[in-house]
């Protein structure tokens, strides 16, 4: 059986990309990548790969429904099924999102709804709570706000660091993706 093609858009290193891509038996292809970050290392990750690469800057488009009209262009022409964000530093708009519903996952460093947005690791980490984590959802209008579909805890240790909470909590991430992935795409495949 022809596995489901997919897009990851990422705006970073891409770590998650790479956990992605290097996961034995993925149940789609990765066969694009949408950056919004044209120098981003995960560009050149995605290069290594053998994956095609879109890197547009929002900044020169005049409106986000233009940016993401050509985004969703990019994302139509290579036959994508499902689109999964990894540090993908921007809401994603209507155009995208009415296209791909419930079919747009995102995973997010925290116990959603503990820590939504930007530098979630450093929020829990100045809160002073004993326990963080990472959360894999399907994706909304709203920023972290869409259905979760599993989380999984890490525990912020005394004396702990940001960098080996970081380390930790990335860890979990590219376990816990991939897991993801594979489960809501053959469940999909089922159906």
């Amino acid at each position: 059986m022809t596995k489901p093609k997919a897009a990851v858009f990422a705006s970073g290193t891409g770590s998650n990309f790479e956990a992605m891509m290097t996961c034995e038996n993925l149940a789609c292809e990765i066969v694009l990548l949408v950056c919004d970050k044209p120098g981003a290392s995960v560009i050149e990750k995605a290069e290594c790969f053998g994956v095609q690469t879109f890197v547009l800057n929002p900044k020169d488009f005049d409106s986000k429904g233009d940016y993401e009209a050509n985004v969703l262009q990019s994302v139509l022409d290579a036959g994508v099924e499902w689109i999964f964000l990894a540090g993908y530093m921007r809401l994603v708009g209507p155009t995208i999102l009415h296209t791909y519903e419930e079919k747009i996952l995102n995973i997010h460093p925290s116990l959603l709804p503990a820590f939504p947005g930007k530098d979630a690791i450093n929020q829990a980490y100045l809160a002073g709570v004993h326990q963080t984590g990472v959360t894999v959802h399907y994706i909304d209008e709203g920023m972290d706000t869409g259905p979760i579909i599993a989380q999984e805890q890490v525990e912020i240790l005394p004396g702990d660091t940001i960098e080996a909470l970081k380390d930790r909590i990335q860890k979990v991430e590219h376990m816990l993706y991939p897991e993801v992935i594979n489960s809501v795409v053959m469940e999909w495949l089922k159906a």
